[in-house]
């Protein structure tokens, strides 16, 4: 016991080569707690706001929380009428940042999403007028909807945060994110998304309907509320400035080396399993990674487990792979097939 007590007052030496004491480290530690208490309370605030009006949905808020945290884009997917639209536009509005709303149509183009330069005869110049993707939080309805020209249009915003119109490029803000939703079952009008275009997806979240509990509940809650007066009491939570904390913590989640490589194998058993015909990509490696500190932080850890890679594996990956056509025929799906790698990749002890 003695010597325990010894060995906690001795001085420990950090990467830099300086020492710290028990004390600065758990000063350290304290500061950090705190943070995460911070970030607990911002997220318990936003699930607060969202239950004002949507009844149960607790893994998808939850997922939402976490693609705002590593500022990743969203993509909702579902049947008519299970609240997607109104989802992304109240978790919108729960923060304090600029938002537009785009309605993706057959006839959309590009230029009607990213802005286009307008002649101004009064000064006999050209003058750049923004297209509504120049917003800090952006929900696109139905975007299976528009060509794959204005589909197009997405993919350097989506990765790169910038516009590029007639030679000029334009910078988006650093808190830029994409909501976007899309109709799994009505394919008339639809375009296919293409794969790279998914890539950019951090998660493809799928809907189901309410448990028959949860929808007596909605029933209930909007029998005297024709209007959804209830929506517009949902109030604004978090700035940008705190936003960016709120990332940087995440950031701080400490993740093991076993784990990154616990990641790695799930990857690379989708590109060598023949159930698939493509498996996940570097880019989708990466984002489990960010995903799984997001997955800590959120439920009060400053540390990544197994159980935050298993939680985050199939909503980073499901949009990202391709079942081979035999498996397909035999009715096996993603989900299916994940959960068979989840299962045969071992986890670290």
């Amino acid at each position: 016991m003695e010597e325990r007590e010894e060995a906690a007052d001795m001085p420990v030496e950090n990467t830099t080569g300086e020492t710290n004491t028990t004390e600065e480290i758990k000063a350290s530690v304290s500061a950090v707690d705190h943070e995460l208490d911070q970030l607990l309370k911002v997220c318990g605030q936003i699930r607060t706001e969202l239950g004002k009006v949507i009844v149960g949905q607790t893994e998808m808020m939850d997922l939402m929380l976490m693609a705002l945290l590593v500022r990743g884009h969203l993509l909702l997917e579902g049947v008519p009428g299970v609240a997607k639209t109104l989802t992304a536009k109240l978790f919108a509005k729960t923060i304090d940042a600029q938002f537009s709303r785009i309605q993706f149509t057959p006839d959309l183009m590009p230029s009607d999403i990213l802005g286009t330069n307008v002649y101004n005869a009064k000064n006999h110049e050209f003058e750049f007028k923004p297209g509504p993707i120049f917003a800090d939080l952006v929900v696109v309805d139905e975007i299976n909807r528009a060509p794959a020209k204005t589909q197009a249009a997405m993919f350097e915003v989506m990765q790169e945060i910038q516009v590029s119109v007639d030679g000029v490029t334009r910078k988006l803000g650093d808190s830029f994110m994409v909501l976007a939703t899309q109709n799994p079952v009505d394919n008339e009008g639809t375009y296919n998304l293409p794969e790279a275009q998914l890539d950019r997806f951090l998660f493809k979240v799928n809907i189901d309907y309410p448990t028959p509990e949860e929808e007596l509940e909605i029933f209930k809650r909007f029998q005297n509320d024709f209007d959804m007066r209830e929506v517009e009491s949902v109030q604004k939570i978090v700035p940008i400035a705190t936003l960016s904390a709120l990332r940087r913590i995440v950031e701080q989640v400490v993740i093991s080396e076993e784990l990154i490589r616990y990641i790695r194998d799930i990857i690379l058993e989708t590109r060598s399993t023949g159930d698939l015909y493509l498996g996940a990509s570097t880019r989708a490696g990466i984002w489990m990674v960010k995903a799984s500190k997001a997955a800590a932080a959120i439920a009060g850890r400053r540390f990544v487990t197994p159980d935050d890679i298993r939680r985050i594996t199939f909503p980073v990956l499901n949009h990202r792979i391709i079942v081979s056509p035999q498996r397909e025929m035999e009715g096996v799906t993603s989900h299916d097939i994940l959960q068979q790698i989840i299962e045969k990749v071992e986890v670290p002890r």
